[in-house]
């Protein structure tokens, strides 16, 4: 029964409302596709002082791996950590020293798991809060394409192009949006790196500022005492001059 409801649906479109309604589908499903081609993951970390945090990712040959990091807290410390990249055989690929930031992007030439080291060794009091971003996608092939001349060809064949278009546009603006989301991001972690170095200084500033105030107070208090002793000849004060007086004559 709900065959021949299906079919008098088909039936009652026209010609290019069931195109488009192909199209749509073909779309859909490409963009599935294309979303679920690649690994897109963010992170925020804390890696203790004297610590090292590693993270594992899988990649294929023929893949790009993105990875861009930035210390957004340094404790009391200045805001560094050290970087590394491995493939599975441990040799190193990339590799940071005390950077606040970086980004770096490799050509994977062999499957395997990729190892990506945070290392705060080298501090002994103060950890270190990292935010990272890492992709790993297939690179695109280039995606101009010169103007095709569809004369000759049957509808089929028309209709199998206009979905490679679809896909290789598809595959480019997920390509612009995953650059524009990595910058939005990178002017987020530097918004909250600032944020932070901010409020340390205040903290700082507020510190120091409460105890310079308690030992001018300290001070002046002390000079209130010595100069009142020195007109009182009963004070305790007075007597303790003379006492150190006599005993340096």
């Amino acid at each position: 029964m709900w065959k021949c409801a299906y079919f008098d649906v088909i039936k009652k479109m026209n010609k290019s409302n069931f195109v488009m309604w192909i199209l749509m589908i073909g779309l859909s499903f490409v963009i599935n596709i294309v979303e679920s081609a690649g690994i897109d993951k963010e992170m925020t970390i804390i890696v203790d002082a004297g610590q090292m945090s590693c993270f594992f990712e899988t990649a294929k040959a023929g893949q790009m791996i993105d990875i861009d990091y930035s210390v957004i807290d340094g404790g009391h410390g200045d805001l560094d950590i050290s970087f590394s990249i491995a493939d599975g055989t441990g040799l190193i690929l990339q590799t940071d020293y005390k950077r606040s930031e970086n980004i770096h992007r490799i050509n994977v030439k062999k499957d395997g798991s990729y190892r990506f080291c945070f290392d705060n060794g080298f501090s002994s009091f103060n950890r270190k809060t990292v935010f990272f971003e890492l992709i790993i996608e297939t690179e695109g092939e280039d995606q101009s394409r010169e103007s095709f001349d569809y004369e000759g060809l049957s509808p089929e064949e028309v209709y199998d192009v206009k979905v490679q278009d679809i896909y290789d546009s598809v595959v480019k603006v997920k390509s612009f949006l995953q650059k524009a989301k990595q910058h939005q991001d990178m002017l987020s972690h530097f918004e909250a790196r600032d944020r932070n170095v901010a409020e340390q200084n205040f903290h700082r500033v507020n510190i120091w500022s409460l105890v310079q105030i308690i030992v001018m107070i300290g001070v002046g208090a002390l000079q209130v005492f010595m100069v009142r002793s020195l007109f009182d000849t009963d004070s305790k004060a007075n007597k303790i001059w003379a006492k150190l007086k006599h005993i340096s004559s």
